[in-house]
């Protein structure tokens, strides 16, 4: 597991630690709030106490992503920080309720920009393998948060002199600790600084979160991901190692050569005529179903391999991917500076510079890039530190292939490869290419594109060798909204917008909002009565002991995430949620006498807390963060974010008239029968998105865009 990212997920999470707590906080204070400020007959500036924070939430997402796109994800979180810290600071000093409304405000700004950027955050700096886990780490640290106010709440109300000045200022105290964090421990995203060409910097931190050295192929990797390939087709291949180092050698018409990012990285492919499976699959979910998005099948295959090849993947590649590299001293991009292999401006940072596909210094054949060698083939499998870095994560592989006009500019392919499942390896068997030693062929599906790599061939020698490489157009422009309109983006949009309506309208406000009632209708609340607790520290006592219950929940959603997946745990825990709603509903229709209503109440209400917080929870943010191309991922996940609060307002707002008009169940069904909607919608229109790189993610959107518009 990688160290450095887990601290600075941890370190990124605090911040919505800060929005449990003050969650908990307001809950609590609000009862002290209204006798000081006499608003009992005020019910409206009461109301917009609490709400306050929604409204500044929701005012600052609205241009939190576009900003964060253009000044970075770090800088973002710094300014959080500092809005919890001021609004603490007001809040504890308030003089009258308009300026503790402004105080809320900026507590809202703070809350706004954690909860949009964190997860974001998390996504670009996340190994592929532990995304998940970690990105569920801010539902942990927010229920904690809540949890921890719950209790400083539940003994400050013990004393008859409660402040809830003291109560909303203690938000100053973490908040410091989070500024701490975010000012001199959380690097800026690699993912961000490689789309504003700061490559010697993104490649710092990236060493620095992985804990190791080389991390070239992951650097390729960012910088593929600055555009979505077009015009993706899907091939297969029988991939041999390449260890044929003859200039005289001659190759089958039918073979091809594959680069790899890190330099003595090359292999032999024959391509299998027909269909790759991962076509087939995509062609049979439209076929099948027109209602099932042809993407959902692409990924849904794609998981289907590594089920069945078992959880590591690509195992015989060990002698072509896994191989010892021996790289020349020249291979640094500073290195490449002072030799002239790169561009002619060397002091600017914003171009996209970098030897990805380099020069080799022992003067081999000028078609190949520092072919794998024959002890390197018979070292198979053997791990070490210059190993690790040459996938890029969840059993995927990026390799590069020149085009018949592999001499001009920009005539490089880029290829995402994937074993093929239900195809055995065989020695020297599969479609005679030459095996060495104890190296095995591997068949493999393939997303092929056009690389963002533009490749001028102004030294006189093979373009890839000489590795002059002009940044990408992205680079050169800013975010803009016409990009949303790209058909890849919009699928992803309708998937991150809809699963976020879907999440607010399932019912988790009502059911905060009645958990008290519930909870007391139990006993609870009585028999704290008869300890000497009064009602309202009973309240507070009750709420922090039901988040708490939440922990062990959130505990096997990390742990289930990036092996069961996403999608899974949605389709898995939306029933239990249907079936505590239902529950819910049925006990307060059916005539029961009061301790068994409030038996099956409770138990229901807890039910639906610990499942709701293993999925419908943590999971529509975790895929927000995922699914969205580099280029626009802070502007989409903003849009995301926004339908997220705008739901919240409009939940909380209409729940109270709900109970008056229709009533506890008719509310309650009605988020049931939104569960259900959501199974659906799960199902046909959200894909599996663990364990993969987020590039081939979007690719993989892009593919799904393109079938669905062709069928």
């Amino acid at each position: 597991m990688s160290r450095g990212a887990v601290f600075v997920a941890f370190a990124a999470a605090i911040g919505n630690l800060l929005q449990g707590w003050d969650n908990a906080t307001i809950a609590g204070a609000v009862l002290y709030i209204k006798k000081e400020f006499h608003l009992e007959t005020q019910p409206t500036i009461e109301g917009l106490i609490v709400a306050m924070s929604l409204i500044g939430a929701t005012v600052i997402t609205t241009f939190s992503g576009s900003v964060s796109d253009v000044v970075g994800r770090r800088p973002m979180l710094i300014v959080s920080s500092m809005f919890y810290f001021i609004s603490g600071l007001v809040m504890c000093w308030s003089p009258n309720v308009y300026v503790l409304l402004v105080a809320r405000l900026l507590d809202g700004f703070g809350i706004g920009l954690a909860v949009t950027l964190v997860p974001l955050y998390i996504s670009e700096t996340a190994p592929s393998d532990i995304r998940g886990l970690l990105n569920t780490l801010p539902q942990f640290t927010g229920s904690i948060g809540m949890c921890l106010a719950y209790t400083m709440v539940f003994f400050m109300s013990l004393n008859a002199n409660a402040s809830w000045r003291l109560m909303l200022g203690v938000l100053s105290l973490p908040s410091v600790a989070y500024f701490i964090l975010t000012v001199f421990y959380l690097p800026e995203s690699p993912r961000w600084l490689v789309s504003k060409g700061k490559m010697s910097e993104a490649k710092m931190v990236l060493q620095a979160l992985r804990g190791k050295e080389d991390v070239s192929g992951e650097m390729a990797l960012l910088v593929e991901g600055l555009e979505v390939g077009g015009e993706t087709s899907v091939e297969e291949y029988v991939i041999n190692a390449d260890n044929e180092l003859s200039e005289d050698h001659v190759e089958d018409k039918d073979e091809i050569k594959l680069y790899g990012p890190d330099q003595g990285q090359s292999w032999v492919a024959k391509p299998v005529r027909g269909q790759s499976s991962l076509f087939m699959a995509s062609r049979q979910g439209s076929m099948v179903s027109q209602m099932v998005n042809p993407m959902v099948t692409l990924f849904g295959s794609v998981h289907e391999k590594q089920t069945e090849t078992g959880s590591m993947i690509f195992p015989n590649f060990g002698s072509m991917f896994q191989a010892e590299q021996h790289k020349p001293e020249n291979w640094d991009v500073e290195s490449n500076h002072e030799k002239g292999n790169l561009s002619d401006d060397e002091t600017d940072d914003n171009n996209l510079k970098s030897p990805l596909l380099s020069r080799n210094s022992t003067g081999m054949d000028k078609d190949m890039i520092a072919p794998i060698s024959r002890s390197s083939m018979l070292n198979m499998g053997q791990p070490s530190e210059t190993t690790s870095a040459m996938g890029i994560g969840g059993g995927w592989q990026l390799a590069y292939r020149k085009t018949e006009d592999g001499k001009k500019a920009g005539g490089l392919q880029r290829i995402y490869l994937h074993q093929e499942s239900g195809v055995e390896s065989r020695r020297g068997s599969i479609a005679s290419l030459p095996v060495v030693g104890d190296g095995e062929a591997v068949r493999a599906s393939a997303l092929v594109s056009r690389s963002v790599l533009c490749l001028d061939d102004t030294t006189g020698q093979n373009p890839i060798q000489a590795g002059v490489i002009k940044p990408p157009p992205t680079t050169k422009k800013g975010t803009s909204w016409s990009d949303l309109a790209e058909p890849g983006v919009k699928q992803a949009l309708i998937v991150g917008v809809g699963i976020q309506i879907l999440q607010q309208f399932s019912g988790i406000n009502g059911v905060l909002y009645y958990t008290p009632q519930i909870l007391e209708q139990a006993g609870v609340g009585l028999l704290l009565s008869n300890m000497g607790i009064g009602s309202e520290s009973a309240s507070f006592l009750i709420s922090g002991v039901t988040t708490l219950l939440m922990l062990p929940s959130i505990g096997v959603a990390m742990r289930l995430i990036d092996v069961a997946g996403r999608r899974m745990l949605l389709l898995a825990t939306l029933p239990i949620l249907l079936a505590s709603l239902i529950v819910l509903v049925l006990s307060n229709i059916i005539p029961l006498d009061s301790v068994t209503h409030a038996v099956i109440s409770t138990i229901s209400v807890v039910v639906y807390f610990c499942t709701f917080v293993m999925g419908f929870g943590p999971i529509p943010n975790t895929l927000c963060s995922e699914i969205f191309p580099t280029r626009v991922r802070g502007l989409c996940i903003a849009i995301c974010a926004l339908t997220f609060w705008i739901g919240d307002i409009i939940v909380t707002y209409t729940l109270p008239m709900l109970l008056t008009t229709i009533g506890l169940a008719g509310a309650f069904g009605i988020y049931a029968v939104v569960c259900t909607i959501s199974w659906f919608f799960v199902y046909f229109r959200v894909p599996e998105t663990k364990g993969m790189p987020l590039e081939v993610i979007t690719e993989f959107f892009a593919m799904g865009a393109a079938n669905k518009k062709t069928n």
